[in-house]
């Protein structure tokens, strides 16, 4: 009896499977969702608010510092990137690197010499 068994030659037609769980998850979720929704709804608004705010944040700074190993040198760990590079993608639909922010146009120029004259400021 052979106990390592490779399924890979014996793939589903979708990572889901047959979708089961997926339906009585949907299922479940409609059922409950329209008790606890408009009980719930202000609450999320409040707390997504902020998390929408900190992705921004880490959207500007990906792109002001030059992406991940900029953010590295600024002292965040790699996990950190990763998990926000992650709630960015499920928020935004896109990498950080790639999307484009509405109405948002950076000067990485104009972000050094202002940030290198207050710098220069505080330390005065």
């Amino acid at each position: 009896m052979r106990l390592v068994v490779d399924f890979r030659a014996d793939r589903m037609e979708t990572p889901e499977g047959r979708g089961i769980a997926r339906r009585a998850w949907e299922g479940y979720v409609g059922a409950v969702g329209k008790v606890t929704t408009p009980a719930f709804k202000p609450l999320v608004r409040k707390f997504a608010a902020g998390s929408i705010v900190d992705l921004v944040g880490f959207w500007t700074v990906w792109h002001l510092e030059g992406g991940f190993e900029g953010l590295q040198r600024l002292g965040m760990s790699r996990a950190s990137i990763y998990r926000r590079i992650k709630l960015f993608r499920v928020a935004f639909g896109a990498h950080p690197d790639e999307f484009e922010m509405p109405g948002i146009a950076l000067d990485l120029v104009a972000f050094r010499d202002g940030f290198k004259k207050a710098t220069a400021k505080s330390q005065s």
